[in-house]
């Protein structure tokens, strides 16, 4: 092969690569980051759309329900980092999992532009792995840019 295929190789793949993560900023759930190496199921409703960002092994790194009302109430409280969602500020607040205190839950609302809000959450089994998935749900990115966080 010479240099000019292999060139051409390797952009037919790059289009291709691009064409796949292009592809997951299509429909209800927010475009996930390039290189997370996850991808989405979704369900609809009437009233919501329900995103799973899943794991190449088949598990669920963070779920984000998108809708005009969210039943998740922040607790000033319970209120543990700070982050930013598409340059916006956001807190994650802290939650139980009932039966099982040794799993870290992490919650967030973000107010969508379009009178919708995503609620965004996570369950991981260390402080490594709870990072690693506040980083991809940070780098979430909705088809309407103009968002504030709470």
């Amino acid at each position: 092969m010479n240099i000019l295929t292999s060139g051409l190789a390797s952009g037919v793949g790059l289009l291709l690569f691009a064409g796949i993560a292009q592809a997951q900023a299509t429909g209800p759930c927010p475009q996930l980051p390039a290189d997370s190496g996850l991808t989405w199921t979704h369900q609809a409703a009437p009233d919501f759309d329900f995103c799973k960002a899943m794991r190449a092994d088949g598990t669920q790194a963070f779920g984000v329900f998108i809708g005009e009302e969210s039943p998740f109430e922040p607790k000033g409280s319970n209120r543990a980092e700070a982050g930013t969602i598409e340059g916006q500020p956001i807190y994650w607040y802290r939650g139980e999992l009932a039966g099982d205190p040794n799993v870290q839950v992490r919650e967030t609302l973000v107010e969508l532009g379009d009178d919708r809000v995503a609620h965004i959450w996570m369950k991981a089994r260390n402080p490594q792995e709870l990072a690693r998935e506040m980083a991809l749900a940070q780098g979430l990115r909705f088809s309407d840019s103009r968002i504030s966080g709470r």
